[in-house]
């Protein structure tokens, strides 16, 4: 058995799955995804990564941006919408590889770290069959509260938030940013095109290489979009290991 096959066996197995389909179509190999540019940033979304006036280390600057977002926050409507905490962000402050989802569920709420909830946990699994920790990486969201009935946010909602997310990513500086699910992905990339669109395609962001995905709440409901998850993830891991 030569190793891809092996590594491909071996995410599945991560993931929960016994088998494998044997339709011809599911044994057809796409060719590696050409690297593009994104679509252009609206003037909101600085092009270049933003330097702080002062080098600190990941870490401190990573609490220092946490502190100006505030434990209380109220930048939008969403603090009087039934939220009980802000979700913040967690993981390696200098990880190479960081997740970016779209904003807290009920779980993520209630335990102040996101991605702790049924799709968290298969994200866990993701992140292990490439042979990372949790902790190897890091972890956040477009939105830092739970919309009410986990909505999608609303554009105000993401206007007053995502100059936070900006600021994570410029200090952790990771090689590579997957945004998981359709609207993470639209949000960072500024488009409306589907995420069947531009998955399995890369855009250079910021100085990261960014690879849109299917997020795992949609894995759970849909277990066949799992293997182009996994041909996703084996180029994430190729650039993290500097293979690409």
């Amino acid at each position: 058995m030569n190793e891809d096959v092996k590594s491909h066996l071996e995410f599945f197995e991560e993931l929960g799955i016994d088998g494998v389909r044997l339709e011809p179509e599911w044994r057809m190999r796409r060719e590696p995804a050409e690297r593009i540019e994104p679509i252009e940033p609206t003037e909101r979304v600085p092009s270049e990564p933003i330097e702080p006036a002062e080098p600190f280390e990941p870490k401190i600057a990573l609490r220092v941006i946490r502190e100006e977002l505030g434990a209380h926050c109220s930048r939008c409507k969403l603090h009087t919408l039934g939220r009980t905490q802000v979700v913040f962000g967690v993981g390696n402050p200098s990880a190479d590889l960081m997740f970016v989802g779209e904003a807290p569920g009920a779980d993520e709420d209630i335990q102040g770290e996101p991605f702790v909830g049924r799709a968290g946990q298969l994200l866990t699994k993701i992140i292990e069959a490439i042979g990372l920790r949790r902790e190897d990486v890091y972890i956040a969201n477009v939105i830092k509260c739970r919309p009410p009935g986990n909505r999608n946010p609303e554009p105000d909602e993401v206007e007053q938030c995502e100059p936070f997310l900006f600021r994570q990513i410029d200090t952790v500086k990771p090689k590579v940013i997957v945004a998981l699910g359709k609207f993470a992905a639209q949000c960072l990339l500024r488009t409306n095109d589907p995420i069947t669109r531009i998955r399995g395609r890369e855009f250079k962001y910021r100085d990261a290489i960014l690879i849109p995905t299917y997020h795992p709440a949609y894995l759970l409901r849909t277990p066949s979009a799992k293997r182009e998850v996994w041909e996703d993830m084996k180029r994430v891991r190729a650039i993290v290991r500097g293979e690409s």
